[in-house]
């Protein structure tokens, strides 16, 4: 049987570029003088009898930023990690419970720039063991798994827009069933996609 991470592998062997929320938006002035604040998250992979399967989170519904959005596990970079790949996986054990034990990392994607000023490392990990999910309540709604491929084919993906601080932004997005995956998510899974079409 072939492996199933060897695209994967395979497309972190290739050469990639940063990505932006603003990549689809060029006429948008990037804030002049902006600090961007480290991050990273983290795009876990398990292995199934179907294929592989990415989690991602719902975010919590009460939340003052971002409520019920779509999102990799993850977040900024705290003065206790040693490094964007350090603090995925502190998040990605806070939110869903998975244990930095059963994770195997497998690489790092070029950093996203997102509108609200981080700089995000996408880090790409395999499941290695059967792990129990748990939501963290502060900050998670819902846990879920999508099949990879889905996101990994570039077909999937469409360009939307919404009115966003007065102006129209463009951004992709990649649903699927009652998942609207949008914005940064879909960029950075985009880009991944972008790698393995080679």
């Amino acid at each position: 049987m072939p492996d199933p991470f060897a695209p994967v592998l395979a497309a972190l062997a290739r050469p990639g570029r940063p990505s932006s929320d603003y990549d689809l938006n060029p006429g948008f002035a990037l804030p002049p003088g902006r600090v961007l604040r480290p991050a990273g998250v983290l795009v876990a992979l398990e292995e199934t009898e179907a294929g592989l399967r990415l989690y991602l989170t719902k975010r919590a519904s009460h939340l003052r930023n971002h409520p019920g959005q779509i999102a990799l596990p993850g977040g900024k970079v705290d003065p206790e990690d040693a490094s964007p790949v350090a603090a995925a996986l502190r998040e990605a054990q806070e939110e869903i419970a998975l244990p930095p034990e059963k994770v195997e990392i497998l690489g790092v994607l070029e950093p996203h720039e997102t509108v609200t000023s981080f700089l995000v490392t996408p880090v790409l990990a395999r499941v290695t063991r059967p792990f129990a999910p748990r939501a963290e309540a502060g900050e998670v709604g819902e846990i879920f798994t999508v099949p990879f491929a889905h996101l990994a084919d570039p077909a999937n993906y469409r360009i939307e827009r919404r009115r966003w601080r007065g102006s129209w932004r463009s951004f992709y997005v990649a649903p699927y069933g009652p998942y609207y995956i949008w914005g940064a998510t879909a960029r950075i899974l985009r880009a991944l996609s972008d790698r393995m079409a080679g």
